[in-house]
């Protein structure tokens, strides 16, 4: 099978491409290193079945792209995350819906792929109640980062004729080959480690958590499903034993690192996010439940660092905190 994954070299992007190289699957990776990372350091480089495409989806190569060549097509693409779309607010629209819809509307007309769009839980935004978003729970965006993934939603629903799966992904945590630590368990961890004060907002505020790995096991369980069960479906992509507040992930790492008099509780961040997930649908139709825990990524991320003291952890080098505008 050939596997287009748009996206393919960022954080998740670098574990689901191993992931499927690992599985023998033709793997072609399109990524414009917008936040200008390395790509000759990925394990998976020599591969005979990897291909890497530097394209960028505002591009007009882009938009006369051989779509028909692929089996199924994955979409990782656009500026991930509050922080970054904030930053560089129109990039992000012109990004994450204009070129994604333009993306969709030049798949579309090769009438043959199967895609997959990778769309986030913060689509919930925020639940006062102490209730469980299931798949058609009320979708509250609060960021431009969560508005732009459900209006992909959408044009995919009402205005698409493509076979397409969306996966509403839930926060990321673990290690890859393009690494952040800007990720919640990720930065909690790394501050914890290294003996910095760590300021947790809002700490009582609930997130589902999934490690990049099961993100990828996800996607290939969906590559390889009967259409039947993931044509124009929606699945929230993670597991309900992983909700968890800010609070007990801080827990967490606390039962790995005794730093308990770094750690300083405040109230009204700029983050008002709160939603606890059902994750019942992936579960129960597709087979799938988390394998790696909490607590795993906790020993995971401290084992890296007690390897690799001497890194360089600039924010710039390790998270998406500043694109590349050449």
């Amino acid at each position: 099978m050939n596997i287009l994954v748009i996206g393919g070299e960022g954080y998740i992007g670098s574990v689901l491409i191993k992931y499927l190289l690992d599985s023998k699957y033709m793997v072609t990776s399109i990524d414009s290193l917008i936040y200008n990372q390395p790509i000759n350091n990925k394990s998976y480089i020599k591969n005979k079945n990897y291909t890497y495409l530097n394209l960028d989806i505002r591009s007009k190569q882009i938009d006369n792209f051989e779509y028909q060549k692929y089996d199924k097509i994955i979409l990782l693409c656009g500026l991930v995350g509050d922080p970054i779309t904030k930053k560089y607010p129109d990039l992000s629209l012109e990004i994450n819906e204009n070129s994604i819809i333009r993306l969709l509307i030049n798949i579309e007309k090769t009438k043959k792929n199967d895609v997959i769009f990778v769309s986030t839980c913060s689509n919930y935004g925020l639940i006062e109640e102490d209730e469980f978003a299931d798949e058609n729970y009320k979708l509250q965006p609060l960021s431009s980062y969560a508005r732009s993934k459900v209006k992909i939603e959408k044009y995919l629903i009402n205005r698409s004729d493509l076979n397409f799966t969306i996966l509403r992904f839930a926060t990321a945590f673990g290690l890859s080959e393009r690494m952040r630590f800007d990720l919640t368990l990720n930065e909690f961890t790394k501050n914890l480690f290294f003996n910095k004060k760590l300021y947790v907002y809002d700490a009582d505020t609930w997130r589902p958590y999934c490690h990049v790995y099961d993100f990828a096991r996800l996607i290939k369980i969906v590559i390889k499903s009967d259409s039947y069960k993931i044509n124009r479906e929606i699945f929230n992509a993670g597991s309900d034993k992983n909700n968890f507040t800010k609070r007990d992930v801080v827990n967490t790492i606390l039962n790995e690192i005794d730093s308990k008099n770094n750690i300083e509780y405040l109230s009204k961040g700029n983050d008002p996010r709160n939603y606890k997930v059902n994750f019942n649908k992936v579960k129960n139709h597709l087979g799938f439940e988390t394998s790696i825990s909490l607590n795993d990524g906790v020993k995971e991320i401290i084992d890296y660092l007690s390897k690799n003291k001497s890194l360089n952890l600039q924010p710039n080098n390790y998270g998406n905190y500043l694109i590349n505008e050449s």
